[in-house]
């Protein structure tokens, strides 16, 4: 008997552009959850070692590749057969990569990616330069709370897939999902990726509370009034704002802003100890997407007249050199009004 054409559909390779921490973790989970998946990156060298030792020895050196993981080297032989392609790439290199991309793409194919952050020179968000870039191409975004070592080391986690295709969504969620993953769709993409966007920088803003030991009453109060920032401004842009109570926004918020695996907070840590931007970028050694984002957002916010305090508190510290206490200053001074 044949199979229905959902369970052969999900049978067909995808491949996964970018073979950092996150790339690699979510080839991971796609192997294991018993999709043929082939993980490409820019680093032959890299490629070349990890297809060796079958562990990316930077970024999850615990973890062995599944069998059904192959890594390629070659961009062209890396997404030819398959149906979808994930992206996994900081997002200032995101329209590069779709440029790259777009020569080698046939009809059928399907793109996702779980690239966060809106693009500092335009402000657009991901799925904007994708339709762009690759008009006609279904795609989606796939967000949530993760940390690349948890979902590489296996450990229960849950996340969104977000896309106005119905079928390409329920299809990624299914080939994501297995005994510890839980993958969840939703069709507003707008407000997943903004609240993938925006909690990089409100990370940052609780990094640097508590390095400068406010203590948990802080913390909370940011989480929750950077929370009411996030739903602003994705409602402004056309986000559904119960999308914003969910894994993608409240979910991630809450990670990154408490747990000092994410590199947003820690760079936030680091300079709350008196490193300036560039040196505690440096101190990270990876990307830190809030402090790019921060830019980003606060060009955007300015344009819609939306009002986001915190970001923009975060905004002057990193870009104008505003001190931190006169950055806390300004938010403790703001009128009284009601929540």
């Amino acid at each position: 008997m044949s199979k229905p054409d959902d369970e052969a559909q999900i049978s067909t390779p995808i491949a996964v552009l970018g073979a950092g921490s996150w790339g690699t973790a979510l080839a991971i989970q796609l192997a294991r959850a018993h999709r043929p998946t082939r993980l490409w990156g820019r680093q032959a060298a890299d490629l070349a070692e990890m297809a060796k030792t079958r562990i990316n020895t930077r970024y999850l050196p615990h973890v062995r590749f599944p069998d059904s993981l192959t890594l390629e080297k070659d961009l062209s032989a890396a997404i030819r057969g398959v149906t979808d392609i994930l992206i996994a790439i900081p997002s200032h290199a995101f329209r590069e990569t779709l440029v790259m991309l777009a020569p080698h793409l046939t009809p059928g194919q399907r793109v996702a990616w779980a690239t966060k952050g809106f693009e500092l020179t335009s402000g657009l968000l991901p799925h904007q330069i994708a339709h762009a870039v690759l008009p006609h191409v279904p795609v989606a975004v796939v967000s949530g709370p993760t940390f690349a070592r948890e979902v590489g080391e296996g450990l229960p986690t849950a996340m969104t897939v977000a896309s106005d295709n119905a079928l390409f969504a329920q299809e990624l969620a299914r080939s994501l999902s297995g005994q510890h993953f839980r993958a969840y769709t939703s069709p507003d993409i707008i407000g997943v990726e903004v609240g993938g966007a925006t909690k990089n920088v409100l990370a940052i803003a609780t990094g640097l509370a508590d390095g400068m030991g406010f203590g948990a009453n802080t913390r909370a109060a940011l989480i929750t009034r950077g929370l009411v920032e996030m739903t602003r401004l994705g409602t402004a842009l056309g986000a559904r704002a119960d999308t914003f109570m969910g894994l993608s926004a409240l979910g991630d918020l809450v990670l990154t802003c408490t747990d000092d695996q994410s590199r947003n907070r820690r760079f936030g840590l680091a300079m709350a100890q008196g490193l300036s931007p560039d040196a505690a970028l440096a101190d990270i050694g990876q990307v830190v997407e809030g402090f790019h984002a921060a830019a980003a957002i606060h060009t955007v916010a300015t344009r819609l007249q939306i009002d986001m305090p915190i970001a923009h508190e975060v905004y002057r510290v990193l870009y104008e050199h505003a001190p931190l206490k006169e950055a806390v200053a300004a938010l403790m001074g703001r009128d009284l009004k009601a929540e």
